[in-house]
C-alpha cells in the first residue's frame, strides 16, 4: 500500500470521526439560544439566563422562585423547634411520644381515674354517701339532713308563737 493510499485512509477515518462528533453535538441551528456560534457560547448564554432569573430568592415567598437549600433547612429547623416546644430528646419524635403513651398507659389511666373522682361543678354527678361526706368535709359544708327541713314555713311558726 502506498503512502498516498494510507494518508487517504487516514483522512477518511478522521472525517468519519468528525461526523460522529458533530452528530453527537447536534446541529447548532437547532439551539433555542440566541448565540448559536458554539456549544460553549450557548451554554454560557443559558448560565447567564439562570443567574439573572433570580430563581433563588430567600427574601420572599413567590411562585416564580424558590428558597435556597440553606433557607429551607433553617425554616424546617424553626418549625421543628416550634412543634417540639422545647421537649427534651426523649420526646422529640411522634414515634417516641406514641411509644411512651402506649407503654405508660398506667400513669395516664391513674390520672384519668383521679380526674373522674373529683366533684364537678359543671355537671350533675351520682356520688355514694361516703363520697358525699368526704366532699362536704373537704369544703366545710354540712349535709341537707343536718340542716333540717328546708321547706319549713318559719313564718307560720313565728305567727304561732305570737300569742
Amino acid at each position: 500500500m502506498s503512502l498516498t493510499t494510507r494518508i487517504e485512509s487516514l483522512v477518511i477515518r478522521v472525517a468519519q470521526e468528525f461526523n460522529d462528533v458533530r452528530a453527537k453535538a447536534g446541529n447548532l441551528a437547532h439551539l433555542t439560544t440566541t448565540d448559536k456560534s458554539s456549544l460553549v457560547a450557548a451554554i454560557n448564554e443559558l448560565k447567564a439566563a439562570v443567574v439573572a432569573s433570580g430563581a433563588i430568592d430567600d427574601a420572599q415567598v413567590a411562585t416564580s422562585s424558590t428558597y435556597s437549600s440553606h433557607k429551607i433547612v433553617t425554616l424546617l429547623d424553626t418549625l421543628k423547634a416550634e412543634i417540639l416546644g422545647g421537649a427534651d430528646a426523649a420526646y422529640d419524635t411522634l414515634l417516641e411520644i406514641q411509644q411512651l403513651l402506649q407503654d405508660g398507659t398506667s400513669g395516664l389511666d391513674a390520672l384519668l381515674t383521679a380526674v373522674n373522682h373529683r366533684v364537678r361543678f359543671d355537671a350533675a354527678q351520682s356520688l355514694t354517701a361516703t363520697e358525699q361526706a368526704q366532699a362536704r368535709s373537704n369544703i366545710g359544708a354540712v349535709a341537707a339532713a343536718e340542716v333540717g327541713d328546708t321547706d319549713t314555713d318559719f313564718v307560720a311558726i313565728f305567727e304561732g308563737a305570737l300569742l
